[in-house]
């Protein structure tokens, strides 16, 4: 991720450090794909094709089995079943842990080939002999963390599939990432996915029940830098939205010329009254315990009441991996007091 100063960064950077994530309103349209069910033990045996949301057809001349993806898609895959063999993305942190955004992948099984922001070996990647790469999609068109220097070298190399991660919500999105694991040959109308898949509508639906419950408990969604608070707008990140839609009430800011957020200095930090703030959760943003030199961040109501939770900013699309994002918020209402 690029190291310019917060106050500074550009609208792409800052969708990568801190900030707004997402863009625009839910995706209208889901894509085509199909997997006969006779060929997910072992894969297709002849041509494969995929339709991903930039609207392109990919096509391979067998189903691809040398996978390389972003992070977090290659960790929703492996939900689904299936297993990348190299990865980029923000995966392995400092001290040799996994990242948030890896899940339940084995980063020591995996070969790292980015681990930051405009981080990309090509020459690692040509190495592994991919015959697919798969990423997310912030804005249309832009395949994130593949860096735009470099992006029409790594493209001539594999075949590519990019994946909203907004212009959609969560529903929309894990269901997109399932299609994908299903035309790569995995079982998911199985058990397991089965069962996530009710936990995941059961979590949603006691969220429904706590927003309706708790209507006044207002949500600000926060994400940290230096120098700045950004403050999000719901609507425009396929979480939050989502969250917007079973009935969550959310600060709404002033946002810039773009679109996306606010920010505030942090003399400014108290402008709006929230009773609860989501915090951004990824590991190259401040978290809240690193706040604590703040005078005004540590005076906020919902800080001084304890009513600070993380926000999974970049969701892994899995039905096993939203199900406890929805279930901690609604636990959040249902506990929270009204503060602001």
């Amino acid at each position: 991720m690029p190291h310019a100063p917060a106050s500074r960064l550009s609208r792409r950077s800052l969708l990568a450090v801190g900030g707004a994530l997402g863009i625009g309103a839910a995706l209208t349209a889901c894509g085509e794909t199909s997997a006969k069910s006779e060929d997910k033990a072992a894969g297709k045996s002849g041509p494969w094709t995929f339709k991903d949301d930039r609207g392109k057809t990919v096509k391979s001349p067998a189903t691809p089995k040398n996978i390389v993806a972003f992070t977090g898609v290659a960790a929703a895959l492996h939900d689904f079943g299936v297993e990348v063999k190299g990865v980029f993305g923000p995966t392995k942190t400092a001290d040799g842990k996994a990242d948030v955004q890896a899940g339940d992948l084995d980063i020591n099984k995996v070969k790292i080939i980015g681990n930051a922001y405009d981080e990309f070996n090509v020459e690692e990647y040509v190495g592994l002999n991919p015959d697919l790469l798969v990423t997310a999609m912030w804005e249309k068109d832009k395949l994130w963390y593949v860096p735009e220097a470099s992006s029409k070298k790594i493209l001539k190399v594999a075949p590519s599939v990019a994946l909203w991660a907004a212009e959609t919500t969560i529903p929309k999105a894990i269901q997109r990432h399932a299609d994908l694991a299903e035309s790569l040959g995995a079982d998911v109308k199985g058990k397991k996915t089965a069962d996530a898949k009710a936990r995941f509508e059961k979590a949603a639906e006691r969220l429904r029940q706590a927003a309706k419950a708790n209507p006044k408990v207002k949500v600000m969604i926060g994400s940290a830098s230096p120098d700045l608070f950004y403050v999000s707008l719901a609507k425009m990140s396929a979480d939050t939205l989502y969250f917007q839609e079973l009935g969550v009430n959310f600060v709404e800011p002033k946002v810039d010329a773009a679109g996306f957020f606010e920010s505030l200095s942090w003399e400014n930090v108290d402008k709006y009254k929230a009773d609860i703030i989501m915090m951004d959760n990824r590991t190259a943003v401040l978290q809240p315990s690193a706040l604590k030199d703040k005078p005004t961040w540590t005076r906020l109501p919902a800080v001084k009441a304890g009513q600070v939770i993380p926000r999974t900013t970049e969701p892994i699309y899995s039905y096993d991996k939203c199900a406890p994002i929805l279930e901690d918020l609604a636990e959040a209402i249902e506990k929270a007091k009204k503060v602001a």
